[in-house]
């Protein structure tokens, strides 16, 4: 591990790097427990799969954006560390599997240096920040979305307010009306909009997926841009200390939402502002991103297939408000392309682009800036790397999780089943290549990683018992789902249920009942005129399980028999019970506000003093058998047991000085006697715990 220590440049990633070896050491040798180290890898974007010992790795790229070079970077570490193929996830991010545990500090360490990070891509913390892919081009976009999303990036990374939530937290941003980064289904969404020639947002509040999808509520018609920052700050410090951490089903902000209702987690929002290092954060936007598009021109090549070559300029040729230039849709199958195709498109945007690339949110990539004249170059590129297939966002082009093939919640496979219905659109319903207005999505399990809750057509992966108590794999198929724009969105329905070996044949059911009916409406009209019960009869006749036979137990892209084999899900990160690691866990967070001091970061520091007074109070609630299940109910329960006991008689209460930390501006003098106030209770606290275990013996 030397080899990084003395070349990365900035000593913040450095030290977190050496720390991630530190703690993995600390592990292998019986010093930290298991569910402690857990929470700490996942942070690092270092996730466990469905096979044993290797690791998936989560690489986080803020709204999709990567540039030539950090492309190559990222296909070389696959091919060190991995085995050379990368995956687009429905977050912008990448993804590579099959990576020791051991060596996951070394390729963290490689990617760094060309500013690619792993920090926060797992875990209960704020996730990767997505936007449409189309942000800086769209010829409908008030403005570009780009530089807000990275500003929102880079300020909560790292930052204390949003590390070790109940769950995790979700931002996006959508360059226009057409809401292409689905605010509606984010934690936090914001919608550009201009008012009177003065930038600012449309925010949505509390929208998820999983197993109950919930529809985010409107928060502002319009907030302008310099407030955006300080907003999240309170809505992420409001979840941290509000929401829910030992029930993980309920725990995400949509349940402690509905628990408070909108007016009232507002007001609680505004209880935060006093409490923020600035009232107002002022993003600059001027001439971002710095665009250099290629000059030298290429050979063009006269195409031969014309008739694939139209169908692809049709599909995946996409008009920019930039004069002279086009963006090229790149339809990457499932999320799925090797190292050596990520080099060749790197240097063909390095090239002849404008040296960046994005990934989407439906997996797959968008080259922008191309000279028009140079389209026909890209597409003889494209081809020789197996990456010219036209339907680029279309009904062909389905979106899935990896599903049982990595992942440990995975019940049936959605890789499987997708590449078989996309075959069947290729060969049987051609005329869908070129619709984008039906979205086909799969997920491997009901937590909808592959967002089937939100699309028109969508399947679920399950398991389904015969009457002879035999066990094969299943799909719940979903209907009427869309994205509406604006900020508006529709939750599909569940329809029903059958062997998964009958996907295709439900496939084809649902699109020529649409083709012969639909008379050309968008399928989510089509199916709300036509109702749940239509489509309940439309599909009955497949779910009868007393007729299976044989390859009905063997799940898509398998041959052995199908076995439900669910593992321990790591998405949401763990709940931390044992108490010395909860005091432990509050001297870090100590250690961490001083640091914070030392750089002049007041806010943080004071932030990281109360996390400290938190997790003391919690160990001790947890030593009684009565941990709390939030913040809030922490400090409430601290009180109503400790409060009048001679040990914490003399000091304030813990209610008190969490209301103290929110009525108090973030200046140096109030974090210097705030960290000293906290370390005196964290040491109380130990002195109480110490006491207890004495007299217990």
């Amino acid at each position: 591990m030397k080899s990084f220590r003395s070349e990365l440049e900035n000593p913040v990633v450095e030290k977190d790097i050496i720390a991630l070896e530190r703690k993995i050491r600390e592990f292998r040798e019986g010093g930290l427990p298991e569910e402690r180290f857990r929470s700490l890898r996942l942070a690092r974007g270092v996730y466990g799969q469905r096979q044993p010992g290797v690791q998936m790795v989560r690489i986080k790229l803020p709204y999709g954006k990567v540039s030539s070079r950090q492309l190559r970077r990222i296909a070389g570490v696959s091919d060190t560390f991995s085995t050379g193929k990368l995956h687009i996830t429905t977050r912008q991010d990448i993804q590579i599997h099959y990576v020791d545990l051991e060596r996951t500090p070394e390729l963290w360490a490689e990617l760094e240096r060309d500013q690619v990070t792993l920090r926060e891509a797992c875990g209960n913390t704020v996730r990767n920040v997505t936007a449409s892919e189309t942000a800086g081009i769209d010829p409908s976009e008030p403005f570009d979305v780009s530089p807000y999303a990275q500003a929102v990036f880079d300020y909560f990374l790292r930052n204390p307010v949003g590390q070790e939530m109940g769950r995790k937290f979700k931002v996006s941003f959508s360059a226009s009306e057409s809401d292409t980064g689905l605010s509606y289904m984010h934690d936090l969404g914001f919608i550009a909009s201009l008012r009177n020639g003065e930038r600012g947002f449309r925010v949505l509040l509390g929208g998820g997926l999983g197993a109950q999808p919930r529809h985010a509520d409107l928060l502002y018609d319009f907030l302008p841009q310099q407030e955006i920052i300080p907003l999240m700050e309170c809505v992420v410090r409001v979840f941290d200390q509000y929401g829910e951490r030992k029930n993980r089903s309920k725990a995400r902000l949509k349940f402690l939402l509905k628990d408070l209702g909108l007016e009232g987690f507002k007001a609680l929002v505004e209880q935060q502002r006093l409490a923020l290092p600035l009232q107002e954060l002022g993003i600059e936007h001027g001439n971002y991103p710095e665009v250099k598009p290629a000059e030298t021109a290429p050979e063009i090549p006269e195409v031969k297939d014309q008739a694939a070559y139209r169908a692809w300029m049709a599909t995946n040729v996409l008009p920019q408000k930039q004069a002279g230039f086009k963006a090229v849709g790149v339809r990457v199958f499932l999320g799925n392309f090797t190292t050596d195709q990520a080099r060749s498109l790197a240097n063909l945007a390095e090239g002849h682009g404008a040296g960046e690339l994005r990934f989407s949110l439906r997996q797959n990539l968008l080259i922008p800036y191309v000279r028009e004249a140079w389209l026909p170059y890209f597409y003889q590129e494209l081809s020789a790397m197996g990456l010219a297939a036209p339907g680029y966002n279309s009904a062909a082009d389905i979106t899935a999780c990896p599903g049982t093939d990595t992942c440990n919640l995975g019940i049936a496979s959605s890789t499987g089943i997708a590449s078989e219905l996309e075959r069947v659109i290729a060969r049987e319903y051609p005329e869908f290549l070129y619709n984008p207005d039906v979205v086909i999505k799969i997920s491997g399990c009901m937590n909808a990683c592959g967002q089937h809750t939100m699309a028109h057509i969508g399947f679920q992966g399950m398991s389904v018992r015969t009457p002879d108590q035999r066990v094969a794999p299943a799909l719940q198929v979903l209907l009427g789902g869309g994205n509406l724009g604006g900020g508006q969105g529709l939750f599909a329905d569940k329809v029903v249920k059958i062997p998964s070996k009958r996907g295709p044949m439900a496939l084809r059911l649902i699109l020529d009942d649409y083709l012969s009916q639909g008379n050309r409406r968008p399928y989510h009209e089509y199916y709300r005129e036509q109702g749940q019960l239509y489509f309940y009869d439309l599909l009955k006749p497949l779910t009868a399980v007393d007729d299976l036979e044989e390859e009905d137990f063997i799940d898509w892209g398998n041959r052995e028999k199908y076995q439900k084999e669910i593992g321990v899900g790591e998405c949401a990160g763990v709940v931390i019970d044992l108490v010395a690691t909860l005091l432990f866990e509050a001297e870090e967070k100590l250690a961490e506000a001083a640091e914070a001091l030392v750089a002049g970061k007041w806010a943080a520091a004071i932030y990281l003093a109360y996390s400290a007074r938190v997790q003391a109070a919690k160990a001790l609630l947890t030593a009684e058998d009565h941990p709390a299940n939030t913040h809030a109910g922490i400090v409430e329960d601290f009180d109503r047991r400790f409060g009048h006991t001679e040990a914490f008689s003399g000091i304030p209460s813990l209610g008190s000085q969490v209301a103290l930390m929110q009525e108090t501006s973030p200046a140096e003098s109030f974090a210097r006697r705030y960290t000293e106030e906290a370390r005196a209770f964290v040491k109380q606290a130990e002195a109480f715990r110490r006491q207890t275990l004495s007299h217990a013996s």
